[in-house]
């Protein structure tokens, strides 16, 4: 009999401490979720490759269709022809397979987040497709006015021969270029949700982002016109004010 149970007295155990690593992924496991979501991400743009892949000629068609004068295109190598349908094809998969890109990333996200800012973010998914929607049409919408500015130098002595290669690059990237960018407000708004921004933050650092919207927009619209980055410049910065009067509104 101990000194303990000698005085009456009853002896409770130290308490063990909770096994909260039972829920918390190893660095392996992240890494494995990672190898996961990237794999079955390029797995649905493959499908929608193969889509745009079976279509490409009557897409090519269709893209070819703003130039002014109804320009012909001419291919200078060997291997143009087909790499110009692979293009149209990988860009096409990237454009189908943007829900499901975007649900990858949120699956690999979420775990990491709390029931009331899944459930806060889960929402702006859907709108995430849209902004990417959006910035693919205004890229068509833009894609006449820029192809004619830069044809508007030429000369009399200076004719135009274009290279279908380099023009149908210059289209796919026009279209990822506005619509990825237009996913910024969404990214915003998800950042604010977890408090990592605030609309005051924000309004603070107009000036930075302005000059930013400026630099992004010049570095990844092709071509060197002046249509295309100023039109993605105005947009994304009338986003960028719109995001900042929305987490405003939400209180934060």
């Amino acid at each position: 009999m101990s000194d303990a149970d000698a005085l009456g007295m009853t002896v409770v155990p130290p308490e063990q401490p909770e096994l909260r690593e039972t829920g918390v992924m190893s660095l392996v496991d992240h890494l494995s979720e990672l190898r996961t979501r990237i794999v079955r991400s390029i797995l649905a743009v493959g499908a929608g490759a193969v889509i745009g892949f079976a279509f490409a000629e009557r897409i090519e068609a269709i893209l070819k269709a703003p130039l002014p004068y109804d320009r012909p295109l001419i291919s200078t190598g060997i291997g143009d022809p087909f790499a110009i349908q692979l293009r149209i094809a990988i860009v096409v998969g990237i454009i189908l397979a943007m829900p499901v890109i975007v649900w990858q990333i949120w699956a690999f996200v979420a775990p990491g987040l709390t029931p009331a800012e899944r459930k806060t973010i889960r929402p702006w998914l859907v709108l995430a497709f849209v902004f990417f929607a959006m910035g693919v049409g205004i890229a068509w919408v833009v894609l006449p006015f820029a192809s004619g500015f830069l044809l508007s130098f030429q000369t009399a002595s200076i004719e135009s021969l274009l290279d279908a290669r380099q023009y149908f690059d210059f289209v796919s990237t026009l279209f990822l270029a506005f619509g990825l960018l237009l996913e910024f407000p969404i990214v915003l708004v998800a950042l604010s949700r977890v408090g990592v921004v605030t609309s005051e933050l924000l309004r603070r650092s107009r000036r930075m982002v302005v000059l930013g919207i400026a630099i992004f927009a010049a570095a990844v619209t092709p071509g060197g016109d002046l249509v295309s980055p100023g039109v993605l410049g105005l947009t994304m910065y009338v986003l960028f004010e719109l995001t900042i009067v929305m987490i405003r509104r939400s209180g934060r």
